[in-house]
């Protein structure tokens, strides 16, 4: 179990307060779900729908790039044509 897990209502991580989430817990999301990325994406679209509804202060487009839009980046041994 990770120590990076979201503290809300603020969205920060809970294992070294930066954004969540985090560098380490995308890490981490990335290896639990590397055969499953639709999978992520809807993991990560049910806390995106949390999160704008906690910070309704914050740009969508930013909420979307921090919870979904990091899902579509191609990895170190990935590459997206």
């Amino acid at each position: 179990m990770t120590t990076h897990g979201p503290v809300m209502p603020v969205w920060s991580c809970g294992g070294c307060d930066l954004p969540w989430p985090c560098p380490t817990r995308k890490r981490e999301l990335r290896a639990e779900y590397a055969d499953a990325p639709v999978s992520l994406a809807l993991y990560l679209g049910a806390y995106l729908v949390q999160a704008t509804e906690d910070m309704p202060w914050t740009p969508a487009g930013a909420l979307h790039r921090r919870f979904v839009g990091w899902t579509r980046e191609a990895g170190p041994h990935e590459r997206y044509d």
